[in-house]
């Protein structure tokens, strides 16, 4: 029991001072990509030779955390693209409206999936309304035309009922009590508002009107208001003519490709593709709106500046682990490589390589490229300086003990070696050795 106490608590400490973030959505794996990282790291120590490690807790910490950044790293990378294995890991596309007055668009699609999609014609014949309920226009100054007492009434909305109740006084005008309904009803929260609205010749009304828009098969009101089987007083409904629909819940109607739609809301999801919020009726002027995908400018630069952004953090926090200065200048030394093989294409679309590896962004030279007849072949470079990393950061998370400071003993003998499950991760047997 102590025995598995401490284990518990030494590699919680661990996690927590090493671990740059939590699990994202790119840690979760398929089973068959599971056992080829088991395969590959279990290929790894089986051809690896047997060596001691120098300073070994230092070694383990550099070890560790070295692996979880690059883990970091290699998740950034993969969330810019939104697929591991994607190839265009850097490619984005937003949709658009030709005419944003009838309806305006956002596309939450899977972007790897993006470049099938066809553009689609959509009109839209009329929008989705609430219901309005519009009461009787009383003179605001006279006296409520009901005696003094206690009343009550049901609104039934969503396929429930709620009763309201309140008190008519001596003195209570046609106003204040259709202000002190007012206030009740938006105060319950239950999906009305009401206001008390002025009419002509000193008179005024309670409008009451729903948030939610269009109706669900077989229903005719998205709510109703009635005092007949009330527990208090009844006759205010009737009064007050709040049980007078001025304006029924419709649908909003509209066309896609031809083809006859209805939606609840002007706000939607079509397709599972697009996010679509009409804004306005088609006319013979306005005609249909054309919905689509096209590159994003701006997500691209910000797509950009995040990788370069990502890198420098890796190889600042591979600097920090001032244990061993090989180690990390190494590893530093093989990432500025990378770097250097496009370093000319690199800065001629604003991303600078620095002496120390390091890029350094130049927003407006950025801006241009994208905007440039040849960007496609401009930005071929970013796609393959990314790849390059994108398989770097994967095999420090593999092998994070490539870049420790050890000193080999023995090569084993080629052709004649076994794999060892205990092998399969060396070095995260590196936590316990020191209280175990």
């Amino acid at each position: 029991m102590a025995y598995n106490a401490i284990q518990d608590n030494i590699y919680n400490y661990y996690l927590s001072s090493y671990t740059p973030k939590n699990a994202g959505k790119y840690d979760a794996h398929k089973r068959s990509e599971l056992r080829s990282i088991y395969n590959s790291i279990i290929k790894l120590n089986k051809e690896a030779p047997l060596y001691m490690i120098s300073n070994r807790r230092e070694s383990a910490r550099f070890a560790v955390g070295l692996k979880e950044n690059a883990r970091g790293l290699h998740m950034e990378l993969a969330s810019l693209g939104g697929n591991l294995d994607s190839r265009e890991l850097l490619e984005r596309k937003a949709a658009y409206s030709s005419n944003e007055e009838i309806a305006a668009v956002r596309f939450i699609g899977d972007h790897s999936e993006s470049v099938d999609v066809p553009p689609i014609e959509m009109e839209v014949q009329s929008l989705a309304s609430t219901q309005v309920n519009l009461g009787n226009f009383l003179k605001e100054d006279s006296p409520i035309g009901l005696p003094p007492d206690a009343y009550s009434f049901d609104i039934n909305i969503n396929d429930m009922n709620y009763e309201f109740q309140f008190t008519i006084r001596p003195g209570d005008s046609n106003r204040s009590i259709q202000e002190r309904l007012g206030r009740l009803i938006n105060n319950s929260g239950i999906g009305l508002t009401a206001e008390v609205i002025a009419g002509e010749e000193g008179t005024s009304s309670l409008r009451i009107e729903s948030e939610a828009t269009g109706l669900k098969s077989g229903r005719e009101k998205l709510f109703s208001i009635t005092d007949d089987k009330t527990s208090k007083a009844s006759g205010m409904v009737s009064y007050l003519g709040l049980d007078y629909t001025s304006r029924e819940a419709a649908n909003a109607r509209f066309t896609v490709n031809g083809t006859p739609r209805e939606a609840a809301s002007n706000k939607f999801t079509l397709d599972k593709l697009y996010e679509v919020e009409l804004q306005g009726v088609s006319s013979e002027e306005s005609g249909a709106a054309t919905i689509g995908l096209r590159a994003d400018y701006e997500a691209l630069a910000d797509n950009v500046s995040q990788l370069a952004g990502s890198y420098n953090s890796f190889l600042s926090a591979v600097d920090q682990f001032k244990i061993s200065r090989s180690s990390s200048n190494r590893l530093k030394s093989e990432m500025a490589g990378i770097a250097s093989l496009y370093r000319d294409n690199l800065s001629g679309i604003g991303l600078n390589v620095l002496d120390d590896g390091t890029i350094d962004v130049d927003r407006k030279t950025l801006s241009g490229a994208i905007h440039s007849d040849d960007a496609d072949d401009k930005f071929q470079v970013v796609k393959n300086f990314t790849q390059q990393i994108f398989r770097k950061t994967h095999q420090i998370s593999l092998n994070p003990m490539k870049y420790v400071d050890k000193t080999v003993v023995a090569y084993k003998n080629p052709g004649h070696n076994f794999a060892s499950p205990y092998l399969s991760s060396n070095y995260i047997g590196m936590l316990f050795n020191y209280y175990c």
